[in-house]
């Protein structure tokens, strides 16, 4: 039986990947920072077939520990400060855990078990001020957060350790993937929880930044599986992994308001300038200065034809059905509380 650990398991990512690794036969450990309590939301339906070990990327002593102890065939490392926005007002932290984090885990890998295939989480996030379009592998990184920083930072450690000393170490370079299980911090589950508020009653304003900038949106139980492949073959590379399509914040919210179905009208067609409904008198949108970011990412989208081509990997689940499912969802959590 393989043995995989995951740093991170608690997120989005993790908990989809541990239900993947779970399903194809292996032990799947998930490492953890000592805290006084657990967020296992995520992993509440699965947690008796999981192994939770101790471990933290801002120590050395612990990730070294938790290799030596699980001795795993697979690591995928998809723990970080992953919130753009935080970046700017926690940058030394974000560079720390998402950064060199990766570092101090490969260098556990190293000491301990070389003989470990590793995967690490990079993001379209280092794309930033996109130098091409559609982003490939190739792309020239061009960061514009802290986040996109320390993220670029990982990725070629990444690619350093595995030509330094010969370690099984990919990149997965994930474009934007969300899901219900995304944190409210997010500009999809933000969209999509407050939509099913107004949908219930709870709300009547959907306050947002940015509704220009484009993302290459997937859907995060599809990517997971791009994880795994990644590790399944003859030798280590690095992979975009994208959908090849793009939408604009604007887009997103129209969607998820139809999800909902309810009426939406913009500026000029029903709605004021403060985003208010003039047939109802409702707040629907507003744009709120506080959520625009100090450097935006104006447009993301991914080629992922080399992971079409080599790992066989495809999407499945389209943009309109993801927003669909997460408005959904939300409603569903909101009528049960």
């Amino acid at each position: 039986m393989k043995k995989a650990l995951i740093s991170g398991m608690t997120g989005q990512d993790g908990s989809y990947l541990a239900e993947l690794l779970l399903s194809k036969g292996y032990q799947v450990f998930g490492m953890v920072r000592r805290s006084s309590t657990l967020n296992d939301d995520r992993i509440r339906h699965i947690k008796d077939r999981v192994v939770c070990v101790q471990g933290d990327l801002t120590d050395q002593s612990s990730l070294d520990e938790a290799i030596r102890v699980v001795k795993p065939d697979e690591v995928y490392n998809l723990a970080a400060q992953s919130f753009v926005p935080v970046s700017w007002n926690q940058p030394g932290l974000t560079g720390d855990v998402t950064g060199i984090g990766v570092t101090r885990i490969l260098e556990a890998i190293r000491k301990h078990k070389p003989d470990t295939k590793f995967y690490q989480a990079s993001s379209s996030e280092m794309f930033g001020k996109v130098q091409e379009t559609p982003q490939t592998e190739k792309t020239p990184f061009y960061p514009r957060s802290p986040y996109g920083v320390a993220k670029v930072y990982g990725h070629w450690i990444t690619v350093n350790y595995r030509e330094s000393y010969n370690v099984f170490a990919c990149s997965g370079i994930l474009f934007n993937h969300e899901s219900p299980r995304r944190g409210l911090e997010f500009v999809t589950r933000k969209v999509s929880h407050t939509v099913a508020k107004i949908k219930l009653g709870l709300a009547q304003e959907l306050r947002m930044g940015n509704l220009d900038s484009q993302r290459d949106w997937g859907f995060a139980g599809d990517y997971v599986e791009a994880m795994w492949l990644m590790l399944q073959q003859p030798k280590p590379d690095d992979f975009v992994v994208a959908t090849g399509k793009t939408y604009s914040v604007r887009r997103l919210v129209e969607e998820a308001f139809s999800a909902a179905e309810i009426s939406l009208m913009w500026e000029g067609k029903g709605v004021d300038e403060k985003g208010i409904d003039k047939r109802s008198g409702k707040t629907v949108v507003s744009i709120d200065p506080t959520f625009l970011r100090p450097a935006e990412v104006d447009l993301l989208i991914g080629d992922p034809s080399k992971a079409k081509r080599d790992l066989g990997w495809t999407p499945r689940m389209s943009f309109s059905d993801l927003v669909s499912c997460m408005v959904h969802e939300d409603m569903a959590r909101l009528k049960s509380k």
